[in-house]
């Protein structure tokens, strides 16, 4: 099954699924497979490997584009015995990162597995980002400052 083949709305939750998983901390999904697929066989297509991609920027989101530098990035391809493909690509270079995280995405894909997979693995993840999310805006909110400028009354 490729993301292609996928109904759009599909492919779009699939999409947010993989970044949730790219922005999971590695013990978050070891302690999930752990604890619901401990004995998962699958077969390793692409080896995690980690490389380098260009970072492309905008001025005001509309102008040329520009290339604003290199970041790492590990990935990993998998497959399950019953023919679901992962795909697992994490910033930095924790290659075992990407491997779990192309784990899981094949699981997400099962529709017997996928329930487990939202509720179990994604909804924590998703709540601990919230947080953080929550923390720091809280705590750049403390420092804000208004600035106001006065009209002179000359008429």
């Amino acid at each position: 099954m490729t993301l292609q083949s996928l109904s759009p709305p599909a492919s779009e939750s699939r999409r947010i699924a993989m970044g949730v998983l790219a922005r999971a901390q590695r013990t978050e999904l070891e302690a999930s497979l752990g604890a619901h697929w401990p004995n998962l066989d699958c077969r390793v297509l692409r080896q995690p490997e980690t490389g380098l991609v260009m970072l492309r920027g905008r001025i005001g989101g509309d102008g040329a584009a520009f290339n604003l530098g290199e970041a790492t990035v590990s990935r990993a391809v998998i497959e399950l015995p019953t023919g679901e493909r992962g795909y697992g690509q994490v910033l930095g270079r924790d290659r075992e990162h990407a491997r779990l995280a192309a784990i899981l995405d094949a699981l997400w894909q099962k529709p017997e597995t996928n329930e487990v997979v939202e509720t179990s693995v994604l909804r924590p993840i998703r709540q601990r980002l919230a947080t953080e999310t929550a923390q720091t805006s809280a705590e750049t909110a403390a420092t804000r400052v208004d600035f106001f400028t006065l009209v002179r009354g000359e008429d």
